[in-house]
């Protein structure tokens, strides 16, 4: 299987869920404390880009209401279409995140919540490398990966009666990856779901002092709370 192929398992999937992922995972309501703690590390009427972003709930639409600029990019048309409708006031690119092209440090955070389990696994260690590249010096990365290796597809996911593809690496492979792209690990916690789960990750880019200071080096700094 070519990385086209689950993509687009993944595109039809979301295009044909939209309202019912929505409805399952409460939309409305989820990520608000994720949300709340992002809030208070952005600065005034920041950049923010949400990749994944589905259909701008709660994400979006809670930056966008707080007074930051908003650029969400998702590989659902559905998802796009609604998130248009739904935060009229965010930035909606309905394209592929990883062959996305954004100027270099352009943005005061990234957001990428259940959206990197989604992509095939070749692929992650370069998209977690242009996300590092898009984020401004101090700036930070709020992500989910997967917590266990695994690839595969749900033939009826959510008993909805479409298909949906994932492919995670484990907590640990994730880590190093976000550390080779140049970030620091600050904060990182395990979010289980059904008997397994995800591992949600504070990711920062350092400050321009910090890597003069380093000599250009990066340290792992393991969870910190």
């Amino acid at each position: 299987m070519d990385t086209g192929e689950p993509k687009e398992l993944v595109r039809r999937g979301y295009d044909a869920l939209s309202e019912h992922y929505e409805r399952a995972f409460g939309s409305e309501t989820k990520y608000g404390s994720w949300i709340e703690e992002l809030l208070g590390r952005l600065p005034e009427a920041g950049s923010v880009l949400d990749i994944g972003c589905g259909n701008g709930v709660p994400v979006a639409r809670s930056l966008v209401a707080a007074g930051h600029r908003v650029t969400g990019v998702d590989i659902s048309e559905v998802q796009i279409r609604r998130a248009r409708e739904l935060v009229p006031g965010a930035d909606l690119i309905r394209a592929d995140a990883t062959a996305s092209e954004f100027p270099r440090e352009s943005f005061d955070a990234v957001v990428c919540l259940y959206t990197l389990i989604h992509v095939p696994l070749v692929e992650q260690p370069a998209l977690l490398e242009r996300i590092a590249s898009w984020l401004r010096p101090g700036a930070w990365l709020l992500s989910t990966t997967g917590h266990r290796a695994w690839t595969g597809t749900d033939e009826n996911w959510l008993g909805g009666g479409a298909a949906m593809w994932w492919s995670h690496a484990d907590g640990e492979t994730n880590r190093s990856w976000l550390v080779r792209a140049g970030l620091e690990v600050v904060h990182e916690e395990f979010v289980p779901e059904g008997d397994n789960g995800h591992v949600l990750f504070w990711a920062r880019r350092p400050p321009e002092r910090h890597r003069k200071a380093e000599g250009g080096g990066q340290r792992h700094h393991p969870s910190t709370g």
